[in-house]
């Protein structure tokens, strides 16, 4: 049993990413499906897709030239035993806007730049970059 999903799938990217794989299978629920949408449409991951039975997410990751991975870090903010919630004005700029802060809102899961022009705040999630 997993006690923290969003954890488990940052580490298996960020374990995948290190040893150069092309794609990498995490566990499948609506959440990760949100987080990684966002990272899809930012550019941090190529691609996901669901098997077919719906228990995993194949995950491909995003290299630049075949050589580097383009995530070079992620760190999950919030935890289940420790929540963390920002304001619009309060989400931070990560590495200088070259990274994504994930804030789960009323609006739904968006990055922090998307949620400080909504002007819309919630938890804090994760950042990559």
């Amino acid at each position: 049993m997993i006690n923290d999903p969003i954890a488990d799938m940052l580490t298996r990217i960020r374990n995948a990413a290190l040893q150069k794989h092309r794609y990498v299978n995490v566990r499948t629920s609506k959440l990760i499906t949100a987080l990684l949408s966002v990272m899809k449409e930012t550019g941090f991951v190529l691609d996901f897709a669901n098997d077919e039975n719906g228990r995993e997410t194949r995950v491909f990751l995003r290299y630049h030239l075949n050589k580097f991975s383009l995530i070079q870090g992620l760190k999950r903010i919030s935890s289940p035993g420790r929540r963390i919630y920002v304001g619009w004005q309060d989400v931070p700029v990560v590495q200088n806007g070259l990274g994504l802060a994930l804030v789960s809102t009323s609006k739904g899961i968006m990055s922090g730049q998307k949620a400080k022009n909504e002007k819309v705040g919630g938890e804090f999630m994760c950042t990559i970059w």
